[in-house]
C-alpha cells in the first residue's frame, strides 16, 4: 500500500481530547490506523506527539485537524505548532456538515475524530498560524469591552424603567448607578489598555494610522477587526474575508418562487456589531466612497438598513485592502481631486477688458 499522507483527527474537550490517525493511500481509501484518548494539559501532549510518532511511518506529511472549541483547543495547537507540525483549525459547523454528508449521524468523541482524521486525509486546509501575543491580548480585551457594553446596556434601560415605575425603589435606583458607573470605569480602562497596545506595537500602530484617515473609523473599531481576524493572517481574498464574517448574499430563487435576496450572517458578528456606528459616521460625514453608496442602494431599495449594510461590507473591505497593501486612506483614489487639477496659466495682458472681466469672475465665483 503506497500512502500518500496521514491525517490526525483531534476533539477537544476541557479535560481530555480523542485522538484518531487515519491514512489515505493512492487508491484514494482512507484507512483508520490508531484512535486513543489523551487529558488536555501538558502531560497529555507530550503523549500524544510520541504516540502518534509511533505508529506513523517516518516520510510522510501528517496533518493534525481540530475544531475550534473556545479556548480548550488552543494548548494542543500551540505545542504542535511549536514541534513544526501542520496543523488546521476549522470552524464546528464546517467540520459537522462534512460528517453529515459522510452519513455519520451519531455524535460522540471518538466519532468526531473520525470525521476530522478523514478530513484531513481528502481535502487541502489552511494551516493554522498562532497569534500573536498582542493581538490575543486584543482579542481579550475587545470582547470583554463589547460584554460590558451590553451589560451597561441593560442597566440603563433597568434605570429608564425605574423613572417611570409606579413604585419607585431608592435603594434599587442607587445599585443600579453604582453597577452602572463601576462597568462605565471598567470599560474605559479597557479602551486605554487598547490604545497603549496598538500605540506601542510599531507595525499595528503604523497601519492602524494610515487606515484610521478614513473619517468615522475609530482605534477601537480597528481594534476589534484586527484581533477577530489574526490581522488577515489567513485570508488570501476578499471572498474569504466577506464569507467569514457573514456579509456574503445568500439567493433563494426556485422555479416560481422568488425567494429574498440577504446576507447569510453565518460568521463572526462581532465585526458586524462593531461596524454598525461606523457605516453611520462615514455617511453622516460624507466620507467618499461610502456616502455615494448609500446614497445608490438607497434610491434602489428605499431600505436604509440595507444600504447601510452595503457601507459595512465596503468597509471591511477597505480595511482589508489598506492592510494587506500597507497604504494609507485615499478618498480621492482613482480620482481626480478638484484642487489638485493643474490651474491654467491665464495671460489677461492680451485680453480685452470683456474677457479678462469675465474670467477674474468666474474664478472670484
Amino acid at each position: 500500500m503506497q500512502i500518500i499522507r496521514y491525517g490526525v483527527g483531534l476533539d477537544m474537550a476541557m479535560e481530555k481530547f480523542d485522538a484518531c490517525i487515519s491514512l489515505i493511500d493512492i487508491a484514494q481509501k482512507v484507512t483508520v490506523k490508531a484512535k486513543r484518548n489523551f487529558p488536555n494539559n501538558a502531560k497529555g501532549y507530550q503523549q500524544f506527539y510520541k504516540w502518534v510518532g509511533t505508529n506513523c511511518a517516518i516520510g510522510f506529511p501528517i496533518v493534525y485537524l481540530m475544531e475550534a472549541t473556545g479556548i480548550y483547543h488552543e494548548g494542543l495547537a500551540c505545542y504542535m505548532h511549536s514541534h513544526d507540525c501542520s496543523v488546521s483549525v476549522i470552524l464546528p459547523n464546517k467540520a459537522k456538515k462534512y460528517k453529515q454528508a459522510l452519513g455519520l449521524r451519531s455524535k460522540t468523541d471518538s466519532i468526531d475524530a473520525k470525521s476530522l482524521s478523514r478530513m484531513s486525509c481528502e481535502q487541502s486546509l489552511p494551516t493554522w498560524v498562532p497569534m500573536s501575543k498582542a493581538i490575543y491580548l486584543l482579542r481579550v480585551m475587545t470582547r470583554q469591552i463589547q460584554s460590558l457594553t451590553k451589560d451597561i446596556t441593560r442597566l440603563k434601560n433597568q434605570l429608564h424603567a425605574q423613572s417611570f415605575a409606579m413604585y419607585k425603589s431608592s435603594e434599587v435606583t442607587k445599585m443600579l448607578g453604582q453597577q452602572l458607573r463601576l462597568l462605565q470605569k471598567q470599560k474605559d480602562k479597557l479602551e486605554t489598555q487598547i490604545l497603549y497596545i496598538l500605540e506601542n506595537d510599531p507595525i499595528l500602530n503604523e497601519k492602524c494610522e494610515k487606515i484610521c484617515r478614513l473619517k468615522g473609523l475609530g482605534r477601537i473599531s480597528m481594534a476589534v477587526i484586527i484581533a477577530e481576524t489574526n490581522a488577515f493572517a489567513l485570508f488570501e481574498n476578499i471572498s474569504q474575508l466577506v464569507s467569514y464574517v457573514g456579509y456574503d448574499v445568500i439567493e433563494d430563487p426556485s422555479g416560481k418562487h422568488k425567494g429574498k435576496t440577504k446576507i447569510s450572517k453565518q460568521g463572526n458578528g462581532r465585526i458586524r456589531r462593531i461596524l454598525h456606528l461606523p457605516s453611520f459616521n462615514v455617511v453622516r460625514l460624507n466620507q467618499q466612497p461610502f456616502a455615494n453608496l448609500y446614497k445608490r442602494v438607497y434610491e434602489r431599495s428605499k431600505i436604509k438598513m440595507k444600504a447601510y449594510t452595503a457601507v459595512q461590507k465596503k468597509l471591511l473591505i477597505m480595511v482589508y485592502t489598506l492592510w494587506k497593501r500597507n497604504e494609507a486612506f485615499d478618498p480621492y483614489y482613482n480620482q481626480v481631486e478638484p484642487s489638485r487639477e493643474k490651474e491654467p496659466v491665464l495671460s489677461f495682458a492680451s485680453a480685452d477688458n470683456k474677457n479678462s472681466s469675465a474670467v477674474e469672475q468666474s474664478y472670484t465665483r
